[in-house]
This record gives C-alpha cells, structure tokens and sequence, in this order.
C-alpha cells in the first residue's frame, strides 16, 4: 500500500529548536517573559499594527477582546453559520447572542448582504472570520459596521500570510486574533494572539490577560478585576519566534501548494478551489475543493475514497446551527449545502509533488 498522507503537520528547523532548547535552560526568574515578548513585538511589526498579547488560543484571544469591549447579556454578535466552534464559544460564555448568517458561495465566508439583514437594536459587533485563508470582504463589513456603530472584529485564525488590498488579515478590525495550533501556518503547538491598534482595548486586554492585575498597579498580589488565564509559555514563544523569523517562507510555500494544486486540477470545471481575488493574497492554510452539485459527490463519498488510497482528509466545517448545542438555520441554505459536497486537502510543507499527484487523481475518479 501507498505510504499514508498526512492533511497537515508543522514545519520545525534547528531554529525553533535551538529557541526552544534557550528557553527551557534560560528563560526562567528575570528571564521568564524574554520569549514572549521578543515574539509580540515581532509578531506586531510584521503585522502592521501597535499591539500583540500572545495567548493560550485563538479561543482566549477573542474572549478576552470581547469582554474588554463590554460584550454581553442583551447583546448579539453577527457570524458566518460556516465556522469552528472555537469562533462562536466565547460569544456564548459571556452571555451574548450567537446570530448566524450564511456566506458567499464563492469565498465560504460572511455574506455581506445577510449581515446587512440579520443587524437589530441589539447588534454590538461583526465578527469577521477568515476561513481557510480566504477573507472576508472587508470593505463592504466596514461600511456596514460604520454606518450602524458596530464594532468590526477579525478571527484570522486561519488567515496568517493573507492580505487584504495591502493589509494583514487581522489588522484592519478593532482587534484581530490568531491561532498557532500544531496545525497552522505558523505554530506554537498551542496558542494565539491578540491584536490591536487601539490603546485603550490594549491596556484593558493586558490587563484582563493578567489575572485582572493592571501592569501599574504595584502592589503585589493584587488584582484590579477579574481577570482570565490565557497566557502563552516562554517555551511556546520562543518557537513562535523561530517560526516568525521564517513567515515568508512557510506562506510562499503554502500558497505554492495550492497554486500546485489549481495546475494539476485544471480543466476540472465541476470543482472550485480557494479563490483568490485580484484585492487578495490568500494565505492558503488550507486548501479546499467544493464539487458542483451536479457531479453528486458527497462529503462520505469523499472520505471513503481518501481512506482508500491512505490519504488523510478533513472534512469542511459543518454549519454552526447544525450543532447540537444551537437551533437549526437551515435557511442558511450555502453553509449547510457546501459542507456536504466539499473536503480539506493535505498540505503540509512537506508535501510532494507525487503526493498531491495521488490527491488529485483521488479527486478526479470521484467525479466519474
């Protein structure tokens, strides 16, 4: 049998290695934060904005920005139906209001228009979520934000490496938030990052991000609220850094993939890739294929044929109102249709060009 084909794992060199190895033997007492702050500040200049909190996890990262921004009982948070749950959790743990719309058929991601629609006297904020390195159609969000004083709230969890007309996923709502799970782009093995270039939600957030301890507060011990616990180790920053210091590399390779992926699939005019529009860089975290309706393919279909030929495959996010812990939406008639004719493709930076060859013929017999 074929040797099995893993859909992700990270890019570790000597570098985040060595980082790590310092960190381990150094990094304590004076030294603890050393790591952690190297890889904030580094992690802000690249981005292009004022302000970085490393964090546990994306999750952490937008629950502490929601909260710094007042959100919560009475309070609705508008969201693509298409998402991880990771998206919408801390919208529910304060006590806020999950409202679902659908997405564009084309990007997966929040449809400008149902947004327009879904906004009530009890709408506080957008939450913008970047899927699979796609992005949001941020121009259009902010009209919308602006002109009915919402606040614009970016997850690039996904979308480290894209860009929008210039600007770094992230950058461009009041506060953006990453992940550095094991498997994205850029990782941590576990992590995240706030972002902003707000002050004031800064110094709330670094706060909150302390136990509620507030960094002029000088008496020891003492916390000025009730704060979280989403910190992120010196050990994680410090491959956080060494993976930093080697972002274009991992991007130019991931998008490399999938352009590799759109030549060898060219012709198939019954199947769409992440696209990439000419305003857009996309990032390319995950490549995806989404088959037309017409060829019948379907999601189990699709995970038989990847078992068969020992590939690993992710299927696409099922519709958050689909959940069990949500009522249903049907209505939301692209999130819950896509998933059901759509699979995620290996993409790891290893990948061989025999290795996505395998993938694709997979992919071609099951339109027969």
């Amino acid at each position: 049998m074929n040797s099995r084909i893993a859909y992700t794992k990270p890019s570790i060199t000597d570098l985040e290695v060595g980082y790590a190895t310092d960190a381990a033997q150094n990094g304590w007492g004076e030294q603890c934060y050393d790591y952690i702050h190297k890889f904030e500040t580094a992690f802000a200049q690249h981005l292009g904005v004022s302000h970085a909190i490393s964090t546990s996890s994306c999750t952490g990262a937008i629950h502490m920005g929601l909260a710094a921004l007042g959100v919560g009982p009475g309070d609705e948070i508008i969201l693509a139906d298409t998402n991880w749950i990771a998206s919408v959790a801390p919208i529910v743990h304060l006590g806020a209001t999950p409202v679902f719309v659908d997405i564009d058929p084309i990007s997966w991601c929040l449809d400008p228009e149902r947004v327009e629609e879904a906004i009530t006297p009890n709408t506080k904020a957008i939450l913008a979520v970047h899927l699979y390195g796609n992005l949001c159609e941020m121009d259009r969000l902010g009209q919308i934000a602006a002109s009915n004083d919402l606040m614009l709230i970016e997850d690039a969890a996904e979308a480290i490496g894209s860009q929008y007309k210039g600007l770094h996923a992230g950058s461009i709502g009041i506060f953006g938030s990453f992940s550095f799970h094991g498997t994205k782009t850029l990782t941590t093995g576990e992590g995240g990052m706030f972002v902003t270039s707000d002050p004031n939600l800064y110094e709330k957030v670094l706060t909150l991000s302390n136990h509620g301890r507030a960094r002029v507060q000088n008496k020891q011990f003492w916390p000025d609220e009730l704060g979280f616990k989403y910190k992120m180790s010196n050990i994680q920053a410090a491959i956080g850094l060494g993976q930093l210091e080697r972002i274009d590399v991992l991007v130019e390779r991931k998008r490399e993939i999938l352009a590799i992926y759109r030549s060898l699939l060219k012709g198939q005019h019954q199947l769409a890739l992440n696209p990439e529009p000419e305003h857009v860089v996309n990032g390319a975290w995950m490549p995806n294929v989404v088959f037309d309706r017409e060829v019948k393919v379907t999601r189990e279909t699709l995970l038989d044929a990847f078992a068969s030929e020992n590939i690993d495959a992710r299927v696409f996010f099922h519709p958050l109102s689909s959940l069990p812990m949500f009522s249903p939406i049907p209505s939301n008639e692209n999130a819950w249709d896509i998933p059901n004719r759509a699979i995620n493709l290996p993409s790891f930076h290893d990948l061989t060009a025999a290795e996505m060859e395998r993938v694709v013929k997979v992919l071609i017999s099951c339109q027969r």
